[in-house]
C-alpha cells in the first residue's frame, strides 16, 4: 500500500475517534476469548476455533443490548465477529487476486490461439 492509499484509510480519525468506547469493548472481548480458550498463551486469534463468524454474529445479535454469561456485551461480540468475517473476506480476495496476477497464460487457455484449435 502506498502513501496515497494509506491516507485514504483514516484509521485514527475515521474509526478510533468515532468509536473509542466500542473499540475498547471489542478489545476486551478479544482478550476474554483468548483467556477462555488459551489462558496459557499470549493474545492471538485462534482461527481454528473461529470458523463460523456469521452464524456466531447472528446468535449474539439476537441478544444485542444484553450481557453474555461471561459478562461481555453481546454487541461487542457481534462487532468482533463482523471484523473477523471482514478480515477473512479481504484475505480471500487478496489470495484470489494474487493467484490471478501470478498466473501465466498456458497453451489451451481461453483467449489464446491454442484454445480455438479443434
Amino acid at each position: 500500500m502506498d502513501a496515497k492509499q494509506r491516507k485514504e484509510r483514516p484509521v485514527y480519525t475515521g474509526v478510533l475517534k468515532y468509536f473509542p468506547d466500542a473499540i475498547m469493548e471489542v478489545a476486551k472481548v478479544s482478550l476474554a476469548g483468548n483467556q477462555q480458550h488459551h489462558p496459557d498463551k499470549p493474545l492471538h486469534w485462534d482461527r481454528a476455533k473461529s470458523t463460523d463468524e456469521l452464524d456466531a454474529l447472528a446468535r449474539h445479535l439476537i441478544d444485542a443490548g444484553k450481557l453474555d454469561d461471561d459478562g461481555q456485551r453481546h454487541s461487542a461480540k457481534v462487532a468482533w465477529r463482523a471484523l473477523a468475517n471482514l478480515q477473512k473476506e479481504i484475505e480471500a480476495e487478496r489470495k484470489i487476486t494474487k493467484k490471478a496476477k501470478d498466473y501465466k497464460i498456458q497453451p489451451g487457455d481461453a483467449g489464446t490461439e491454442a484454445a480455438y484449435l479443434l
